[in-house]
């Protein structure tokens, strides 16, 4: 038996009482021992044929296989057996939950920074402490014995206020506690050092082989069939005559399975499944550890505890402990074995013992406890900390569900469902792009995807920074500089601070200190790496780690008011523009959008793009173009019709394979070119810009010969360029579309022509909040895939007036008939109070909403939030609904009253767009 106490002073001399401050204090042959095991009374290790035979022969064919038999994969095929699908086969190699899952703390915390999370979440408890011991008469393992947040710092409980507020949108109970209540609550526990708690109270467990073992029990019973011991040695991949890739068939040891559908719930072996049908699955394998204490006398019924600031977690074991967590020097599992099961690492002291410190220091008995085993595993992380789920845009009917960071048990459920969703209705219930979830192919370019540096790196930063404060404003410092646009030296120079989307680095925010470069990823020291000093990126970084207003507001600010009053110049060059031609092309367009894009060449329209459910995939600006020369970015040759599409560079790739499976499945004959790389994007916008730009530009910028929301080639600087008028800012201004090579010339030929004028650089902060000024959607914030154009007040964009079909268009005309249940509000606050997004939205005294995205907006002067509200009577939401309440925002637990706008509270009547000031 090992002791907590004998573990420390190894890890820590006398003289060193923190153990990170001796790099090495011991080797593991030296160090504290103790058996490794599980602490769970059952496992299906024991449960189940040996020799290695099938549990049941492999059918000749099935709807859909599921291969993977731990939590993501025996939910996924529970939901599609409750969905009603008939032929599910779940194939394991092993046995059920005998690779990742069979290991797992099963911890369920219901509230996180995420309102999508929070929801699938719900759906898991539910599943599990509900729905399935309903339906089989079974217990899952579900304990409900509350979850503890701890916070040592003003950040910390301001982060878990956020919480609780967004927490009484979903009905999640949670109380923020004194360290004396929290004494109260857990004798055990040390609060010299507390600053405050957040209790949830109906938090629990999951035990992994009860919930895995029912969950493939309540499938069998609707139809399932569930094979174990039966390992797959293929992907059958085939070619329709359209060129599409889509899976044909299974082979597995005993036999070949054909199906239209595989879902690769594989866990770290995921990448291994994925290469079997030629799908990149970015995700690697880690040692993932916890010990498990003896007896502790007093700890029976106590919650499970999350100190994040220790980066530890305690779990409740009955009348022991499990102790975890997430350190700064993970091992990487280098090779991955396809014949590991049910097993367990030796675990690496020196790496776990900066775990024990936390521990010992926030339950002081556990110094003198002994250590019962020791559960070191393998676990799968990906390069955002989130999972990988949806279609493969390489192979159609190849799904993932894998990649879960860890948190396969508690989100399984939730991610299981719409899974199973996906593949039953092509689509997702919940909107599942970023929060929390999403398609791999559509959140990550394939210069990712395959770049092993770039994963790794960000991989390991997200694992070290799982327990950091999730601040507003935080950017990785891993896999950057991967991609750059052509400015990206000269706006350096200037001070420019990047932000990393889809790996492009795009301006920020421009600092009057001077160069800011991002450097080479340190690994925060980890691996024996030299920490990089005097960084001035990071420094930058880290005086922005706040939920009050950053100290570079004022400089944001600026930014803001140059553009209102003058000008100002955006890079916008990260920027996806795609090519829509060919034959068909308007045929295609009619369909891909909800707008009416068939108009003359040199027209430009905003418009949404929507699912069948008449959710918005995307917004973006679609122009009519003529054919050009062959090989040019500009202005491309092609037969049939033309459209240029740009689309905000963090949701390309989205967009790319939203438009990709739309034109497979329709069978357009047409082609999407991607000239992203090719061309650079500046926007230059102000009362000044027409000014200015007449300086550069050869063309009239009249009003009569220059419109808004129209395109020409034209030339700058002697340059040719496609100058685009329209705004995302709400002012006066036009893009510039510039072949790479000509980009700095053509940049310092504006800047200097608005040198005398007063043009300043700005960058995305300052969009940010010029936009929610004046009202435009951000994809993803104001507009997701569950969202309606009519929710969002957008049904401006869809031609319901016309007889042109357009995909979503029968469920956009079908919520007209039947009135809007939820609807997008804008709301200002006259104390300037910082809010981000997550802020319950009260109306008369009762709960309607949460805010999606808000900002601080300069021209007004008054801090706005845009939120979706329902009528708790569950009534339609109309503009006399909105316009009849009194609301308050709910921040950090403190109401603020609230105006509520039905236009925008900046030039509602958009005259400054239209060049009339």
């Amino acid at each position: 038996m090992s002791y907590m106490s004998r573990a420390w002073r190894a890890a820590a001399p006398l003289r060193l009482p923190a153990p990170w401050r001796s790099p090495r204090p011991f080797s593991s042959a030296s160090g504290p021992t103790a058996k490794k095991s599980v602490p769970y009374q059952r496992t299906l290790q024991e449960e189940g044929p040996g020799g290695g035979e099938p549990t049941r022969p492999p059918p000749a064919s099935a709807q859909v296989v599921v291969v993977g038999g731990g939590s993501l994969g025996c939910q996924t095929t529970y939901h599609l057996a409750k969905m009603g699908v008939s032929g599910v086969v779940l194939l394991d190699r092993d046995r059920l939950t005998s690779g990742t899952t069979w290991h797992t703390a099963g911890l369920l915390w219901q509230l996180r920074p995420s309102d999508v999370e929070v929801e699938l979440l719900a759906h898991t408890r539910d599943v599990v402490s509900r729905d399935l011991p309903a339906e089989t008469g079974l217990h899952t393992g579900w304990v409900e014995n509350g979850g503890l947040f701890i916070a040592s710092n003003k950040q910390r409980l301001d982060e878990y206020k956020r919480l609780m507020s967004l927490g009484k949108v979903y009905g999640v109970e949670s109380h923020v506690l004194t360290p004396s209540q929290t004494k109260d609550l857990y004798p055990l526990m040390n609060i010299d050092d507390l600053y405050g708690t957040l209790y949830v109270p109906k938090d629990g467990t999951m035990d992994p082989a009860g919930t895995c073992s029912t969950l493939a029990r309540a499938a069998a019973a609707r139809g399932a069939t569930i094979i174990e011991n039966c390992p797959v040695t293929g992907i059958q991949v085939r070619t329709d005559d359209f060129g599409v890739k889509r899976v044909h068939a299974v082979e597995t040891a005993h036999g070949t399975i054909q199906t239209p559908c595989v879902v690769n719930c594989a866990g770290v072996w995921a990448r291994a499944l994925g290469r079997l049908a030629g799908v990149q699955v970015p995700l690697v394998g880690m040692h993932h550890a916890y010990v498990v204490t003896e007896r502790i006398e007093g700890i029976q019924n106590m919650p499970n505890v999350r100190d994040h600031d220790a980066s530890v977690y305690l779990r409740l074991q009955g009348d022991a402990l499990s102790v975890g967590g997430y350190e700064s020097n993970p091992i990487f599992w280098e090779e991955v074995s396809e014949k590991f099961a049910f097993g367990l690492f030796d675990l690496d002291w020196d790496v776990f013992m900066q775990h024990i410190e936390g521990a010992v220091n926030r339950v002081p008995v556990l110094e003198k406890t002994g250590i019962k085993s020791t559960v070191c595993g393998p676990e799968s992380f990906t390069a955002d900390h989130k999972p990988l789920m949806g279609e493969a845009p390489e192979v159609r009917g190849f799904f993932l569900g894998c990649g879960f960071n860890s948190a396969g048990m508690m989100l399984g459920g939730g991610c299981g469902r719409e899974l199973a969703h996906w593949i039953v209705h092509g689509r997702p219930e919940k909107d599942m792009y970023d929060v929390a979830i999403s398609l791999p192919s559509r959140r990550f370019h394939h210069s990712l995807t395959d770049n092993n540096r770039w994963i790794r790196e960000r991989s390991h930063e997200s694992y070290a920074k799982n327990y950091s404060v999730v601040f507003p404003h935080d950017e990785p410092l891993a896999g950057r500089n991967v991609r750059k646009d052509p400015l990206h030296e000269e706006l350096l120079r200037q001070g420019c601070v990047f932000q990393e989307r889809h790996g492009w680095e795009r301006p920020g925010w421009f600092s009057p200190g001077g160069a800011a470069p991002v450097l080479d990823y340190d690994y925060y020291g980890a691996y024996g790496r030299e920490r990089h000093r005097d960084y001035a990126y990071n420094r930058l970084l880290g005086a922005e780690y706040t939920f009050d207003f950053p100290p570079h507001h004022d400089i944001i600010k600026n930014e803001c008011l140059t553009c209102r009053n003058a000008l100002a110049l955006f890079d916008m060059s990260y920027f996806g523009k795609f090519y829509l031609v060919g034959p068909e092309a308007t045929k295609a367009a009619d369909w891909l959008f909800s707008a009416d894009v068939s108009k003359a060449p040199g027209s430009t329209v905003y418009t949404c793009m929507l699912n069948q459910q008449g959710g918005v995939e995307s917004d973006l600006t679609v122009s009519r173009i003529s054919p050009g020369a062959p090989g040019s970015p500009l202005a491309p040759a092609f037969e049939g019709d033309g459209y240029y599409l740009a689309i905000g560079g963090a949701v390309a790739q989205h967009n790319w394979s939203h438009i990709t499976t739309v034109l497979q499945d329709m069978k357009f004959q047409c082609k999407l070119l991607d000239c992203s790389e090719e061309l650079g994007m500046m926007s230059i916008q102000g009362p000044l810009s027409r000014v200015v730009l007449q300086e550069v530009l050869d063309t009239d910028l009249s009003n009569e010969a220059f419109p808004f929301s129209t395109h020409k080639i034209t030339k700058a600087a002697g340059c040719e360029v496609r100058a685009m008028r329209l705004s995302f800012v709400g002012e006066m201004g036009w893009e510039l579309h510039v072949p790479r090579a000509d980009c700095v010339k053509v940049y310092r030929a504006v800047m200097e022509a608005g040198a005398r004028h007063g043009i300043a650089n700005a960058g995305y902060r300052a969009i940010d909040s010029l936009s929610i000024e004046k009202g435009y959607r951000h994809w993803h914030a104001d507009l997701r895939p569950d969202d309606t154009p009519l929710e969002a007040g957008l049904a401006f964009t869809c031609k319901l007036k016309s007889s042109i079909p357009f995909l979503g268009r029968e469920a956009v005309e079908a919520q007209k008939a039947k009135g809007v249940f939820r609807r997008l509000v804008c709301f200002t606050t006259e104390e300037k109070v910082p809010m981000f997004g997550l802020e319950a939205v009260w109306r008369d005294g009762r709960v309607v909403g949460h805010i999606r995205r808000a900002d601080f907006g300069f021209a007004i002067d008054k801090t706005i939030a845009y939120g979706y509200i329902r009528d708790p009577e569950g009534g339609p939401v109309s503009l006399d609904f909105v316009k009849s309440g009194s609301y308050e925002l709910e921040r950090m637990g403190v109401t603020f009253p609230a105006r509520a706008h039905t236009k925008s509270p900046f030039d509602p009547d958009n005259k400054r767009v239209k060049g009339f000031y």
